[in-house]
């Protein structure tokens, strides 16, 4: 008797020491065989480090599908690790904001959320009975001292895909999202992105989404390299340099080198030649020549090279061709057009890990030099079935009716980007200053650290553009297909990479594992396992019933 009073006083100090331990050493337990619940290391010191109270309102909230029921416990979970090593005060909201109201004022408090970059997602939900539609707000809102940021939960929503694998993909972003959003609140620091216009680059309109999106985060606007000075070059981080058509200037590549020499971060988005599917609708055929930019030597120097060819890939986007005219309206068929090849992220390089197809126009292979103390990471490349043509190539859309020889298409992955680091040597060094530049802005014959990336597309960060009203479309979704690449995703990873000194991209390399059940089986042992589910409980009850009756009945009987 003695012995068992010993061994509950014991089992009660140890759980008294154990909650008094608690209160001085804190320690988060994961037995999770991918680590989901674990913390980046980067993310536990800028919470450790963080003074200024955070309020994080998410607005993923009420009856919502399965499916985001499930990105909604992420994030609580997520949250709720967050709040624990935060030293600072952080306040989690969860709230849906169109509870209770009337269609009216629905209208009105999404417009309002809208104009304060929170935007609804109208699902189309399939259920046994048929699809649904469900307006849902897979947003946050971050806010510290008088700023505020909006948050998208939701990543790469593709219409071609099943929502179980966007929500996974998001999932797995949602560290690095929500991380990288509270630094850029607490810091406020907005680096600068220029895009290039001195050298036939799109216009505004073309490049309307891509600016935008970057403006939620940074400061962006346009360079013209013909005016720009040293004192301009200094003040951005990042340059990008989208399908230009005209030849560069010595000056104007000298403030190039001077802005890389200086470390500064460059997007080079070209297309070496000069095919565009609307001159072949207009003519019907079109010889495609190279184009004469003159940034091959350059490029050359810095480690990379767009060859001078077209990449055919048979995984590839489509295109509407017209197949007559019924009632006086013109019929449109949606068919595959290998040189709009989708181009597949490498999963190795972080700076395009979880990233949907990336959507090309007229693509060339990109390969890499040898360029002493420069890093090579190749991130962007094609399938299996791909096949390379060289120019000068005549085209017409009377390809489309050919089929092309699987065997030949049968070929090892082509690079068509590349993701450049190091210090970079400089294009100028032992050379004279070109004109209009009177004192040399530098005189390093090698660069501090940089960063660049390398596409051989010119096309993969413009927007199309509806022609009624000439209003833009999101950069990456296609009009005619519906559906929605990861172009824009792509641009912000580099935005990101290349602006944050932290590296806090690193965090889009944790996996989680997704353990969907199978809908089939489902649907064909439903019922079943319902009768399994309500029958057994009760035969397992009355089996104890009786078991008890008759060992009492045998114990006592003696």
């Amino acid at each position: 008797m003695k012995k068992k009073w010993l061994n509950l006083f014991v089992v009660l100090l140890a759980l008294v020491l154990l909650n008094v331990g608690g209160q001085y050493f804190f320690h988060r337990f994961d037995f999770t065989s991918d680590k989901r619940f674990t913390l980046n290391d980067k993310t536990k010191k800028l919470l450790l480090d963080t003074k200024k109270p955070i309020i994080v309102t998410v607005f993923l909230d009420g009856k919502l599908p399965a499916a985001f029921k499930r990105l909604q416990t992420s994030v609580k979970d997520l949250l709720a690790d967050y709040k624990a090593y935060s030293k600072a005060n952080l306040k989690i909201v969860f709230v849906d904001p169109l509870t209770g109201l009337s269609a009216a004022d629905q209208d009105t408090v999404i417009n309002n959320l809208y104009q304060q970059g929170i935007e609804a997602t109208n699902l189309s939900v399939k259920t046994e009975s048929g699809l649904t539609q469900k307006l849902v707000f897979p947003m946050a809102m971050i806010e510290s001292d008088g700023k505020q940021m909006p948050v998208k939960l939701l990543q790469n929503l593709d219409a071609g895909g099943s929502y179980e694998d966007n929500i996974n993909r998001s999932i797995e972003n949602l560290e690095y999202i929500f991380t990288s959003s509270i630094k850029k609140v607490l810091t406020g620091n907005n680096p600068r992105i220029g895009f290039t216009e001195s050298n036939g680059e799109p216009s505004d309109l073309q490049l309307y989404d891509a600016m935008h999106t970057l403006a939620n985060s940074y400061e962006v606007g346009r360079v013209d390299l013909n005016t720009i000075d040293k004192a301009g070059l200094d003040k951005l981080k990042m340059m990008i340099v989208v399908k230009p058509q005209t030849e560069f200037s010595e000056t104007e590549k000298y403030k190039l080198n001077y802005f890389v020499m200086n470390g500064g971060r460059v997007l080079w988005s070209i297309d070496q030649i000069s095919a565009e599917l609307d001159s072949l609708r207009g003519r019907g055929s079109q010889m495609v020549f190279n184009k004469a930019l003159n940034l091959d030597d350059m490029l050359f120097i810095y480690g990379a090279r767009i060859n001078y060819n077209i990449i055919a890939d048979k995984n590839a986007a489509e295109i509407p061709v017209s197949t007559g005219v019924v009632g006086g309206q013109p019929q449109l068929q949606l068919v595959p057009w290998i040189y709009y090849p989708i181009l597949l992220p490498d999963t190795a390089a972080s700076v395009v890990k979880n990233l949907d197809g990336i959507k090309a126009e007229f693509a060339s292979t990109v390969d890499t030099i040898g360029a002493k103390g420069i890093k090579k990471t190749y991130i962007l490349t094609t399938s299996n079935f791909n096949k390379v043509f060289n120019v000068p190539k005549l085209f017409s859309l009377q390809m489309l009716a050919e089929q092309p020889d699987p065997e030949t298409f049968r070929n090892p992955l082509q690079s068509a980007g590349v993701l450049l680091e190091g210090n970079f040597p400089s294009v100028f060094s032992g050379r004279p200053l070109p004109a209009g530049i009177s004192m040399p802005y530098t005189n390093a014959a090698v660069g501090k650290p940089a960063k660049m990336v390398v596409i051989g597309d010119g096309d993969i960060f413009k927007n199309q553009v509806v022609a009624k009203d000439n209003s833009p479309l999101p950069l990456g979704f296609d009009r005619y297909t519906q559906r929605t690449y990861g172009n824009k995703a792509l641009l912000l990873n580099i935005a990101d990479y290349f602006t944050d000194d932290d590296n806090l991209i690193a965090l889009r390399n944790k996996d989680v594992k997704i353990r969907l059940l199978d809908r089939a089986k489902v649907k064909i042992e439903k019922t079943k396992w319902q009768i399994v589910n309500i029958v057994a409980p009760m035969l397992l009850l009355i089996f104890f019933a009786i078991f008890q009756h008759y060992y009492r009945k045998y114990k006592y009987a003696k």
